[in-house]
């Protein structure tokens, strides 16, 4: 009997009823008088009653606080791995491991796991060493790359939502980083991601920012590790989604990015408004989208165009297109009767001649390609008008084919730009990792054609797994002669050979009847229940008038509705829309269409019609155009080469909630998950199996160090005596090794301890070196710094001494300097006093000189001016006397006698 106490962590049964019910952890508050108060994981509070008390059992130590790798979990269960998962998520750690499988659960919220420090922590660092995070694996992916010169792969797996788009961007992030070189070719393989997610990416009803497209990123290394280059390979785009989303859902984010993020005077030229004035962006009756901005988004998208060498006109180009997209979508028809038959007329809008302009096409051919189709009959092409739904089909069909040959175009542009390996050196060979990131499995409340195709690629991608860890595994252990027990799983074989494998299978029944001109939906599915009516994998409709059928996946029953099962397969545009297309004098858009036009130029002479103009009608024809699902299958077939040829690493993305909130964990959800991912069949293969193995005289070749010297001349034949000494002297006796026909085999932590002890050793025995060398290059470098100081010691003394001598020189030079001066000096002075007294006595005569022929002149001058005062003096006197004689002699002669009174 079991005790129970407050405070110890219990499982408990729940009362609920479900398919994927599984009991739940709890901790116990109180007990009273037998009944048990309990705390769930969900926070609830539940009395269990003594008589309930065997619905709870004890909770095994290492599931209290979970574990790191799920190996090591004691409860090996369902409800153990489920708690494990939501103890860890609720503390925000949202990756644990499986081996060296990786369980990612989305966070639905931004966690600083991702900073730079986290690159260089997880770099060159086992599997283990610190707690799980998808860095590890990326790290340990690059490291097998360099160390065993081998291809490796990613492969993301999960449901839509969980978070594989992200878990990519990360894993290149990591790559670009790791590589160490900063070029520029790491940071345009980075840029691709928004411009891919912005073509390819939809919000729908279970992801803000799913991908509706499978894409698969080589990335190129060379031999010092070193990103070289990429390639993208893409696979089926959702091209419905342009002309039509459901409830709730988005059409693709570059449609609402250009409309929010383009200037004025470029919408202006565009004749472009808001989101709500297009019907191909309204359908899903949402145009928004929480958390995304598109104004920011559409300047990452025109940023990383130009990184990755989009020319400005090839920019504007796609943004024509689109544009022409929208207008097209908002063209209506009227439905009308001609000579008793359905035809139907374009109404007038704005929108046609806007279409027509960006397209630059004939508008009334444009018009009359979407109205009427023409059809050979017995060799002469006749045109015959069409209903109004036949009419918005082929409206429907020209924008899905420009959307989607635009989106193979712009892949094609990326990979000429970051496939520098094709473009500058065809020869070389590196090697490469790949991630894949292809759509999940998807089960919605109407499924289609596309649902068929993406659940196809999952049944793929769980039977690569299921062979990978199960079928291959096992199967090595039996040809080895292991004792083994086989681990019960499931196998997605049967399905897989229902939907593609086998004869008859309902993919080649899909193109068969593609085929027929006669074939439709309803002889589709009637075909489909005559092959595969008793199939347990099939579930036929209902009734005789039903269109839906089911098939029984890995994930669950998914019902398609057949309807336009084969309109959407076969994939093609009419002869009139394609001779519209190629009458186009938009260069950019009869790029885009090239590959059609090759496929149709090169048909039989008697399927196509030359006219006057020079330009090819073709007919409509298919049994040479290849139907999607052909492509999609051969696409998916390489694509399972490509990874059957690489090592490959698995990322389990676990969608924790349908809400996409943080810290909301739906139990069934996951559970349900868990189950078909087969994750407990993989812990439990994981935990009991041995996935280290080693091929005899590999694993002598790696790890006889720890063997003596002697013993390293191994032989072929006692390679694997040499194997069991080396796992028992290192591991021991009683470890859980095990000696198979031509290999060893280990376990993780075996493996470990082998690696410790020969880096231990290999760490003495390089210490030991490095002693040797140092000791041998320090006794060198002091034999050289001793000779080089007795050389510098009789430099020195040299130089000292010719620098006393110098100094001495300089002394006695500047003495002899200072005695010539004075010297010189003294007899400059008495020179100077000489002739300043010369010079004195020559200016006392001179200017006694001088002086006496100044008063020699002044005597002259006044001895000359004195007379000239006197003859001056004398002149007047004689003119004063004169002038008185004269007044006598006139007064004489007048008055004698008066005269010679006063005389």
């Amino acid at each position: 009997m079991v005790v129970l106490r407050e405070g110890n962590h219990v499982w408990f049964e729940t009362n609920t009823s479900g398919e994927f019910n599984a009991p739940i952890g709890a901790v116990i508050r109180q007990v009273v008088s037998g009944n048990v108060l309990l705390l769930d994981d969900e926070g609830k509070e539940q009395w269990i009653d003594a008589s309930n008390i065997n619905s709870v059992r004890p909770m095994h130590p290492t599931s209290v606080k979970g574990v790191d790798d799920m190996i090591r979990i004691g409860d090996l269960n369902e409800a153990g791995i489920l708690h494990n998962l939501l103890i860890r998520y609720q503390e925000n750690i949202i990756y644990t491991y499986t081996g060296s499988i990786l369980v990612a659960v989305n966070p639905y919220q931004l966690l600083p796991l991702y900073t730079t420090e986290h690159i260089n922590l997880y770099t060159k660092r086992r599997i283990g060493d610190l707690p799980p995070h998808i860095f590890a694996i990326a790290d340990n992916c690059y490291f097998n790359l360099r160390k065993n010169r081998e291809d490796q792969c990613c492969i993301i797996s999960g449901e839509s939502g969980a978070g594989k788009t992200e878990s990519t961007k990360l894993l290149l992030q990591f790559l670009a980083a790791v590589s160490g070189q900063h070029m520029w070719i790491e940071q345009q393989i980075l840029e691709a991601t928004p411009i891919l997610e912005a073509f390819g990416n939809a919000k729908t009803v279970k992801n803000d920012n799913s991908s509706r497209f499978g894409k698969y990123i080589e990335i190129y290394f060379n031999e010092d590790g070193i990103m070289q280059g990429a390639k993208i390979e893409q696979y089926l785009l959702e091209k419905s989604r342009v002309c039509g989303q459901a409830q709730d859902e988005r059409n693709y984010h570059i449609l609402y990015s250009m409309l929010m993020g383009m200037s004025t005077e470029k919408k202006k030229l565009l004749s472009l408004g808001t989101a709500h004035e297009y019907d191909f962006l309204t359908k899903g009756n949402c145009t928004s989208c929480e958390g995304h901005d598109d104004v920011k988004h559409y300047a990452d998208i025109c940023s990383a165009m130009k990184i990755l060498m989009f020319a400005d006109s090839e920019q504007w180009d796609v943004n024509k297109l689109l544009a022409a997209i929208l207008h097209l979508g908002n063209l209506h028809f009227q439905a009308a009767m001609y000579d008793n038959l359905d035809c139907c007329e374009l109404m007038e809008s704005s929108h046609l001649s806007m279409a027509t302009k960006l397209l630059e096409v004939n508008p009334l051919e444009l018009e009359n390609a979407m109205t009427h189709r023409s059809i050979l009959i017995r060799g002469e092409s006749v045109t015959t008008p069409v209903s109004k739904a036949q009419a918005a089909g082929s409206r429907d069909a020209l924008v899905k084919g420009i959307y989607d040959h635009l989106f193979v175009w712009i892949v094609n542009k990326m990979n000429t730009v970051i496939n520098t390996l094709a473009t500058n050196n065809p020869g070389n060979v590196c090697r490469s990792i790949g991630l894949l990131d292809i759509f999940g499995f998807e089960n919605f409340n109407s499924n289609s054609f596309e649902q068929l195709c993406i659940n196809l690629a999952n049944e793929h991608l769980q039977q690569f797994f299921v062979r990978c860890i199960f079928k291959q595994e096992q199967a090595e252990y039996v040809q080895e002669n292991i004792a083994w027990q086989q681990i019960e799983f499931t196998d997605n074989q049967k399905t897989l050979d229902t939907l593609a494998v086998k004869p008859m299978n309902i993919v080649s029944l899909i193109d068969e009847e593609s085929k027929f001109p006669k074939g439709t939906d309803t002889t589709f599915l009637n075909k489909l229940n005559d092959h595969h009516g008793k199939n347990m994998i099939y579930v036929p409709p209902v009734s005789s008038h039903g269109t839906m059928f089911g098939i029984l996946h890995f994930a669950g029953v998914v019902y398609y509705e057949s309807k336009g099962f084969l309109d959407k397969n076969r994939d093609h545009l009419s002869s009139s829309i394609i001779q519209v297309v190629q009458s186009s004098k938009n260069k950019f858009l009869k790029q885009i269409f090239q590959t059609s036009f090759g496929s149709a130029s090169g048909k039989p002479q008697n399927q196509r019609q030359s006219l006057r103009e020079g330009s090819i009608k073709t007919t409509d024809s298919h049994r040479q155009h290849p139907t999607l699902s052909r492509q999609f299958k051969q696409s998916l077939d390489n694509l399972m080469k490509t990874l059957k040829a690489c090592q490959p690493y698995f990322i389990r993305c676990i969608k924790p909630n349908e809400f996409k909130k943080p810290l909301i964990f739906d139990r069934e959800l996951c559970i349900k998950q868990l189950r078909y991912s087969g994750m407990r069949e993989t812990i439990r293969i994981r935990k009991s199996g041995y996935p280290i193995r080693f091929a005899f005289l590999d694993f002598v070749q790696q790890y006889k160090l720890v063997l003596r010297s002697a013993l390293w001349q191994i032989k072929q034949e006692n390679a694997h005596l040499c194997c069991k000494q080396i796992a028992e002297s290192v591991i021991g006796t009683n470890g859980d090794w095990k000696i198979g026909r031509t290999k060893i085999f280990l376990k993780e932590n075996d493996h470990l301890t082998l690696e410790l002890e020969r880096d231990r050793i290999l760490t003495a025995k390089a210490l030991m070196i490095q002693k040797v060398i140092r000791g041998y290059k320090d006794r060198k470098n002091f034999l050289r710094q001793r000779n080089a100081a007795c050389m510098i010691q009789s430099h020195w003394r040299g130089s000292q001494c010719r620098k006393k001598y110098q100094l001495c020189r300089r002394g006695l030079l500047r003495l002899q300097a200072l005695y010539h001066s004075r010297k010189i000096a003294k007899e400059y002075e008495e020179t100077r006093r000489r002739m300043i007294l010369f010079q004195a006595l020559c200016r006392g005569y001179l200017i006694r000189q001088n002086q006496s022929k100044r008063l020699e002149a002044l005597t002259i001058i006044q001895a000359y001016t004195r007379g000239m005062l006197i003859r001056k003096s004398y002149r007047k006197k004689k003119r004063d006397i004169q002038r008185r004689v004269e007044a006598q002699k006139i007064r004489f002669a007048e008055d004698p006698v008066q005269g010679e009174i006063r005389s």
